[in-house]
């Protein structure tokens, strides 16, 4: 890099350039996907060219940063998009931190949270840093320095931008001629819209020299040499076994008897929510958060407590793994009730985005407490950050491969046919991912009438849909989901055509003058 170093800032300024092509004044779409193959390509061509190649640990990154980014273009609902951006994101500082060492996989959060510092410091410092090695070593071995400094043009073109603009504006005052003459210009070339030109080539720089530090620190600070508490402890364990075989086994007192309570509910069914005075809906509502709560505590205790707890021979291990799997057992039990619960829900008032979210995340948290305690019995302590990595992945994955939206309409479209209520209003609010489901729906023989009625009034609600027109969508902004919806909502016109939307009261009157409620 030291050889060529203007190649380093043709790179990150060619790519601060594109984040302003592809974002400025544009929807996210398949733009944030390209721009995040292009800093992969132009990252990895940089350090190619520097003789500096990535680890095999690295690699497998690529393919799982692919396909997060992809999902911002696949899929339009707002939970899925963000942890699919921020899963990106963190992929690609990942990358960055162990490009040469590749050894991600066995990172301690202490390695994680150490890694993203140095990163971040690498990039405010590590290019001035860069510069001024680059020119004392041209100095102490006599390298003529090249006059071609594309950094010092673009700085220059900065600087003289202000001045021009103000000596054009007093010589435009003084003479007329001059003044229509420059005035023609700056329309020919839209230069009234200077100020956002300005501030745009701002932020092309300040993001090609973030991206500087990126690659540098790659370059150079990546190799994974030595990970935090590989030879010895980060922090010496003060906890006594002793202390700790009290908590957890008074935690797992108490669990058992909550568990005990449980057991009761679950065999009992509806015959001891009668004798409790407790209604479904009443008992799916009681506690739901809470048993969640006690779950996601009772992982961080797990963790906490095998990270600072003295285990001083073979029997005080055996015996806080059997602790452990114990208190897993029970939390197991209260993720049961807390799913039970969130089904009675869901048969009373039926499935959206949350109770969704929900069910998926009640899995992986299941799953990822059993990793910990494997990885506790199995003495892999510092897995515990990777084992947390992978199942919030697969969360954000598992809802990327759901299609959240489009899962909880054909839920709700199922409970219709069945004569449950369906909520226009909030099925309305989704996203264009559920689009293809209503309309299939909508031009189903096989869907009843009433049905048929009421997701037609959901198509007329949307806010995002006009089956009067057609949506012209810059190709940098291009969504997958949104054009499947505008196209599946083509074949429904001729239907459609036959329903009366009024904009006034943001009311759906359908064939058989049902009234619908948009909001």
């Amino acid at each position: 890099m030291k050889k060529n170093p203007n190649l380093l800032w043709i790179i990150t300024i060619a790519l601060g350039w594109s984040f302003d092509f592809l974002f400025w004044k544009q929807t996210p779409g398949i733009n944030f996907a390209i721009f995040t193959v292009l800093c992969l390509a132009g990252g990895f061509f940089i350090l190619w060219k520097d003789e500096k190649h990535a680890s095999r640990g690295t690699l497998w990154l690529i393919p799982l940063i692919l396909f997060f980014a992809s999902v911002t273009f696949l899929r339009a609902e707002p939970m899925t998009v963000f942890l699919s951006v921020l899963f990106t994101l963190f992929l690609l500082g990942v990358t960055a931190i162990t490009f040469l060492g590749g050894r991600w996989i066995w990172y301690s959060l202490a390695d994680y949270v150490t890694g993203f510092l140095k990163l971040i410091a690498s990039m405010v410092a590590r290019p001035l840093s860069f510069s001024a090695e680059v020119k004392r070593e041209q100095v102490e071995s006599g390298t003529t320095v090249k006059k071609f400094n594309l950094w010092a043009i673009i700085r220059g073109i900065v600087i003289a931008l202000p001045v021009v603009a103000i000596f054009a504006a007093l010589l435009s005052s003084a003479d007329v001629v001059f003044g229509n003459q420059l005035d023609a210009l700056i329309k020919l070339f839209k230069l009234e819209n200077l100020p956002e030109y300005i501030f745009r080539l701002v932020y092309i720089l300040v993001g090609a020299y973030l991206l500087a530090g990126v690659f540098l620190h790659a370059a150079s600070a990546s190799k994974d040499e030595k990970l935090i508490g590989e030879d010895k402890p980060l922090a010496n364990r003060f906890l006594g076994f002793t202390e700790t075989a009290i908590v957890l086994g008074s935690v797992n007192v108490l669990f058992t008897a909550f568990v005990m309570v449980q057991f009761r509910y679950f065999f009992g069914g509806q015959t001891y929510l009668g004798v409790g005075g407790l209604t479904d809906s009443e008992y799916a509502r009681r506690g739901f958060g809470e048993l969640a709560t006690v779950a996601f505590l009772s992982l961080l205790m797990i963790m906490g407590l095998s990270t600072i707890t003295r285990r001083e021979n073979e029997t005080q291990r055996r015996a806080y793994s059997i602790l452990s799997v114990i208190l897993v057992a029970l939390v197991m039990v209260i993720l049961v009730s807390a799913f039970q619960r969130l089904l009675l829900n869901e048969l009373a008032h039926g499935f959206f985005r949350l109770r969704t979210y929900s069910h998926v995340f009640y899995i992986w948290l299941a799953l990822l407490l059993v990793a910990v305690v494997v990885l506790e019995i199995l003495h892999r302590e510092r897995a515990f950050a990777s084992a947390v990595i992978v199942a919030s992945m697969g969360f954000v994955l598992s809802l990327s491969l759901l299609n959240v939206d489009a899962f909880t309409t054909r839920q709700a479209i199922l409970r219709a046919i069945e004569g449950k209520y369906f909520n226009v209003a909030d099925l309305s609010s989704l996203s264009t991912d559920s689009v293809p489901v209503l309309v299939e729906e909508f031009l189903s023989p096989s869907t009843p009438n009433s049905v048929r009625e009421e997701i037609g009034a959901v198509l007329l609600c949307r806010p995002d849909l006009s089956i009067n027109s057609s949506v012209e969508e810059d190709w940098r902004s291009f969504n997958l989901s949104r054009w499947m919806a505008y196209q599946a909502v083509k074949k429904a016109l001729p239907q459609l055509s036959e329903y009366h939307f009024s904009y006034s009261s943001r009311r759906v009157r359908t064939p058989s003058n049902s009234v619908y409620e948009c909001y």
